[in-house]
């Protein structure tokens, strides 16, 4: 049964360790008179962080009196807060403390700066803003709060979906608060570098700030939860450079020596002000340039213009839909199926051709996916209805993909593609040419070719590390040590099609049996990338470089 959720996960509070506090207020907070906004604070681990850095600034009570500022929705949260900051023997007042929603509090503040309606005045309130904002999923925040977000984000100039989660208009909001010379420093999901809905909004924040930096961890640093966090510092008309970077350290206890020190030219990568993903940030200055350059080469193609890429089948129950050889013959469903691949797993080459499928069905691997005739059920012949009741008195018609279709067992979309693609992979993503006649679960993604290039040439030079290192820029990896594609991610891959008519797709198939990717990379590397498009041996080991960065840093962090 699944647990209803949590309190603490439905307002979306996790506190923030004490090393994480104390370093985003030594950052953030560079004088005694600094006036500051912590706009989620919670118990008020970041408030106490902030008071402690002032005091070793040379704050007195007083000063802090009227320039820290702290907003909590929570009552008994708030109380915590205020508790805190009494230790310090300050008097947390309305003007310290506001018990209420941080976007309501926003759109008074951007108000009384005469501010809506143009994001170029800079009447802004605070100095430093620090902090933790809660990450609540877009079904679970609240109609009313998300309203005046989305309002705030749209007078940015931004337009945001109604399906985001609640940390992004929050660093957004955050950020039009800051004075022109102010500071940013924030605990964010590592969402913020590569998912589709905070495209935007990276490209707010490269245009928003003079510079940023990333602080990313190896290893999780919230005791409470599975989810990967980075540190947002970001600063805005700062004196220097202009860029961003990437910090990586082994834990939040590397925080405490680290110093901060000025921006380097060095160290600095370019910001890209567009949607990009930061994915590419984790690379050197050089590689990120090969990439940028490539990205526009009129010699690349991207897949999209040869390939169209849909999801697989959604049965909305596999486990009633999709059947091994003996669940086909006990229930005598021979006849009601047609074939498919449940499985990234059973897909071991290149090709999957109707051997492969016989030995998934000889392992009783479930290769059979139920294909139901469209009338009522007094109209089934006997065994199929029999088979369907069952599933009845399993409330499988319950599901909400079951529920929203009629009659509930039969499943729509089940054409076949001319290949697959893996929607999930550990080292390096495929096409696989389907000779089978099968179609395929959503755990993979199904491939039809436009007929504008010859389908068994374009999977071989699918196989590339040109195009491997743009997957890991294109696609997102959440932990666990896969990486991810949405078939829309899949369509602007750039593929190296320039004397790919000279590859042979029974050998790649023959060399990935074998598990030889090695062998085939050699071929791509001569043939696509040396005689194709005449790229020189730097800059195929550069490429290889970052496929080989980017791909062991995802899997090492599961």
């Amino acid at each position: 049964m699944k647990l209803a959720p949590t309190y603490q996960k439905l307002r979306g509070g996790y506190y923030t360790p004490e090393i994480i506090a104390r370093f985003l207020a030594r950052w953030a907070i560079q004088s005694p008179t600094a006036s500051i906004l912590e706009p989620s604070c919670g118990d008020g681990i970041l408030l106490e962080a902030a008071i402690e850095r002032l005091f070793d600034l040379g704050a007195k009570h007083t000063d802090i009196a009227q320039s820290l500022h702290g907003v909590e929705i929570d009552p008994e949260e708030a109380a915590k807060a205020e508790e805190r900051i009494k230790a310090f023997r300050i008097n947390p007042t309305s003007e310290i403390l506001h018990v209420g929603d941080f976007f309501t509090y926003c759109r008074n503040q951007l108000l009384e700066q005469h501010f809506l309606g143009s994001v170029t005045r800079d009447r802004r309130a605070f100095d430093a803003i620090i902090g933790n904002p809660p990450f609540v999923r877009y079904q679970s925040f609240p109609e009313k709060y998300r309203d005046i977000a989305v309002s705030i984000m749209k007078q940015a100039g931004l337009k945001p979906s109604r399906l985001m989660n609640s940390w992004l208009p929050f660093l957004v909001a955050s950020s039009l608060l800051l004075k022109e010379n102010g500071r940013l420093a924030m605990v964010i999901p590592a969402e913020l570098f590569q998912v589709n809905y905070a495209a935007e909004t990276r490209q707010f924040l490269s245009n928003f700030y003079h510079q940023i930096t990333l602080v990313t961890f190896k290893k999780l640093v919230f005791a409470d939860i599975q989810q990967e966090v980075v540190l947002l510092l970001g600063e805005r008309d700062g004196i220097g450079h202009n860029g961003i970077r990437v910090l990586e350290f082994e834990d939040a206890g590397e925080l405490i020596t680290h110093i901060h020190t000025d921006f380097t030219e060095e160290e600095l990568k370019p910001m890209d002000h567009s949607r990009e993903k930061w994915t590419q940030y984790f690379l050197s200055s050089d590689e990120i340039h090969l990439l940028r350059v490539l990205r526009n080469d009129p010699r690349l193609t991207l897949s999209g213009q040869v390939l169209t890429v849909d999801v697989g089948v959604v049965t909305g129950e596999n486990k009633f839909f999709i059947l091994n050889e003996q669940q086909v013959k006990e229930a005598h469903l021979e006849g009601f199926t047609r074939k498919i691949v449940s499985r990234s797993g059973h897909l071991k080459g290149a090709i999957f051709n109707e051997a492969d499928w016989r030995a998934n069905v000889e392992n009783q691997f479930p290769a059979f996916l139920l294909d139901a005739p469209g009338v009522p059920l007094d109209g089934l012949p006997e065994a199929l209805r029999r088979y369907i009741l069952m599933g009845e008195e399993q409330n499988y018609q319950q599901g909400y993909k079951c529920r929203i279709r009629t009659p509930w067992y039969v499943v729509p979309s089940l054409w076949k593609p001319d290949a697959f693609m893996l929607r999930q992979v550990h080292g390096h993503p495929k096409l696989i040419l389907n000779q089978a006649d099968a179609t395929c679960t959503d755990t993979i993604h199904r491939v039809r070719f436009l007929g504008n290039g010859d389908p068994r040439t374009i999977t071989a030079a699918f196989m590339n590390v040109l195009t491997f290192a743009f997957a890991e820029v294109t696609g997102r990896s959440y932990g666990g040590g896969v990486l991810t594609f949405e078939p829309s991610e899949v369509e602007r891959l750039p593929l190296p099609l320039i004397s790919s008519e000279n590859l042979d797709l029974a050998y790649f198939d023959r060399q990935l049996r074998a598990n030889n990717m090695q062998a085939v990379i050699r071929l791509t590397d001569d043939i696509l990338l040396r005689d194709g498009l005449n790229l020189s041996a730097s800059e195929i080991q550069m490429l290889h470089s970052i496929w080989e960065k980017l791909r062991d840093r995802r899997i090492r962090r599961k």
